[in-house]
């Protein structure tokens, strides 16, 4: 817990920063860990309750680990009609997962989109906050295969095994 306490820290304890340090605990871990809650609960003298009800509100936050990259698929109507859910499909077949899952070895998360606001470029693919417009299931491999071997170069050059 020394990472969630010098998150607290950060904030000096202030109630009135719970998002803020929710957010640096997602950031940190990549969710929302149990016993990291419990422990800012007992910190900050704030119910576990009030905690969850935050922490279930935003979409942004997660109580189950999630991949090191986020995949969100548009599917608005723009995007829809223009072949989205082949793109959806194609990702699913890629990785093994359906949206709302993370890989097995925590690499991708695959969520679905109402709307990313870019409709023009629909279908549109955001990984990590990078957009991918005009998407078609043949771009996809390519794209996944790019964050794969950035990882295994990372990987590599730390001295540590690669997939």
């Amino acid at each position: 817990m020394d990472k969630v306490n010098k998150i607290i820290d950060k904030y000096k304890g202030k109630k009135s920063a719970l998002i803020g340090i929710l957010q640096d605990i997602q950031t940190e871990y990549n969710y929302l860990p149990k016993e990291a809650l419990i422990h800012l609960s007992k910190s900050l003298d704030v119910s576990l309750i009030r905690i969850y009800g935050i922490a279930t509100f935003y979409k942004s936050f997660s109580l189950k680990p999630r991949g090191k990259h986020l995949i969100s698929v548009c599917l608005g109507t723009a995007c829809h009609v223009r072949g989205a859910v082949r793109v959806l499909e194609k990702v699913e077949r890629s990785l093994n997962i359906k949206p709302g899952q993370t890989t097995k070895n925590l690499m991708f998360t695959l969520e679905t989109v109402n709307c990313l606001g870019a409709c023009a470029l629909g279908p549109l693919m955001v990984v990590d906050g990078k957009y991918f417009g005009k998407m078609a299931s043949a771009k996809v491999d390519k794209i996944l295969k790019a964050y794969k071997d950035n990882e295994e170069n990372l990987r590599g050059k730390r001295g540590q095994a690669t997939f």
